[in-house]
C-alpha cells in the first residue's frame, strides 16, 4: 500500500503483486478537514492509513498488508506519547498485520498517472472518494438505496425505497415500536436498507440520505462519541463490508421526498400505507441483541 498526503488531500492506493509488477486494485482519498489541515505530514499519512484499514477491513483482517513509505511511520506508532491521536491510531492499527518498509521505486506507472489524474479531479473537493479498481464494471451492477428516518410525539419511522441498477424499485415502511432521536430513526433507516439489500443478493450499493452527521459519521469525518451512536456505526459498517463496494452520499430533502413521505407516514398513520408499499413493525433497535425468544400458549 502506498501513502500520499498534500496539504488538504489525502490518498492511498493498495495495489497487488502480479507476475513482478504491482497492479493497483483500491483507491482512496479524502480531503481533510478542519484541523486535520494543520497536521503534521507524517500525522497525516498515519491518518490515511488508519481510513484506508477501515474501509478495507476485510482485505486487512485476512491479508498481511505491505505499507511502502519513506516516512518513519513504524517507529512513531510504536512511542506515540507525544501525541494522542497517533496512540488512538496505533492501537486500531494494532489489530492488522501490517509491515512497514522504505519506499522504492513505483514500478507500475499506471499507479503514478492515475494518482495524479484524481488528484487533479478532486482537488478543492470537501469529500471521500473510494474506488474499487478490479471492478470496471461498477456503475452498472450498482443498487441505489434511498433511507430517511424520522421521530415525532405521534411514534418513529423509517422510509427506504431500494433501485435495482435495471431501476426496478422495493418501497418500504418501518415503524418503531420503542423510542428514538432523529440520528437514531436516520440510522435504523439505512440498516433496514443495508439488510434489505443483502437479502436480494446486491454486492455494489450507494447510500443516498438527507443525514450530514449519518454520513459523516460512516465516512469519518466526524467522529461518533455518544456509545449508542457508536454501536450503531459497528453495525452499519460489519454490513457494508458484506458488499464488494460500498458509498454513502449526502442528498438534498427535496431529491430524498419519497423516502421522507414514508417515514413520515410511517411514523404517524401507518395503516393507511397502500398496499404496494411493504410495512414492518420493528420491535426492538438493530443494534439490541435479543437473548430470549418468549413464547406463550394461551389453552384452548
Amino acid at each position: 500500500m502506498y501513502l500520499a498526503a498534500s496539504e488538504e488531500d489525502i490518498f492511498s492506493v493498495l495495489a497487488v503483486e502480479r507476475e513482478g509488477k504491482k497492479v493497483p486494485i483500491h483507491f482512496f482519498s479524502r480531503a481533510l478537514q478542519g484541523p486535520e489541515v494543520y497536521y503534521p505530514t507524517l500525522e497525516k499519512l498515519v491518518l490515511v492509513g488508519v481510513y484506508a484499514a477501515r474501509w478495507l477491513r476485510r482485505y486487512f483482517q485476512a491479508h498481511k498488508v505491505d505499507v511502502l513509505t519513506s516516512y518513519p511511520i513504524k517507529k512513531v506508532l510504536r512511542r506515540p506519547e507525544k501525541s494522542g491521536c497517533l496512540a488512538k491510531w496505533a492501537i486500531e492499527l494494532g489489530e492488522h498485520d501490517i509491515h512497514y518498509h522504505p519506499q522504492t521505486s513505483i514500478k507500475a506507472q499506471a499507479l503514478a498517472d492515475f494518482l495524479v489524474e484524481i488528484t487533479y479531479t478532486i482537488k478543492g473537493v470537501s469529500t471521500t472518494i473510494f474506488v474499487d479498481l478490479l471492478q470496471p464494471e461498477v456503475g452498472k451492477e450498482l443498487w441505489k438505496l434511498y433511507t430517511d428516518g424520522a421521530a415525532s410525539k405521534e411514534g418513529s419511522g423509517a422510509g427506504l425505497i431500494l433501485q435495482s441498477p435495471k431501476g426496478e424499485e422495493i418501497t418500504y415502511a418501518l415503524r418503531f415500536d420503542f423510542q428514538v432521536s432523529n440520528n437514531e430513526a436516520e440510522y435504523e433507516a439505512l440498516l433496514a436498507g443495508l439488510r434489505l439489500a443483502k437479502e436480494v443478493g446486491a454486492k455494489q450499493v450507494e447510500a443516498l440520505s438527507d443525514s450530514l452527521l449519518i454520513k459523516n459519521n460512516i465516512n469519518g469525518t466526524y467522529e461518533a462519541k455518544d456509545s449508542r451512536m457508536q454501536k450503531y456505526l459497528e453495525a452499519v459498517r460489519s454490513l457494508t463490508n458484506t458488499f464488494k463496494s460500498f458509498s454513502i452520499k449526502q442528498i438534498s430533502r427535496g431529491k430524498n421526498a419519497r423516502a421522507d413521505a414514508l417515514s413520515k407516514l410511517a411514523s404517524t398513520l401507518y395503516d393507511h400505507l397502500t398496499k404496494k408499499v411493504l410495512v414492518e413493525v420493528l420491535p426492538e433497535r438493530s443494534i439490541d441483541n435479543q437473548k430470549v425468544n418468549i413464547v406463550s400458549n394461551t389453552p384452548e
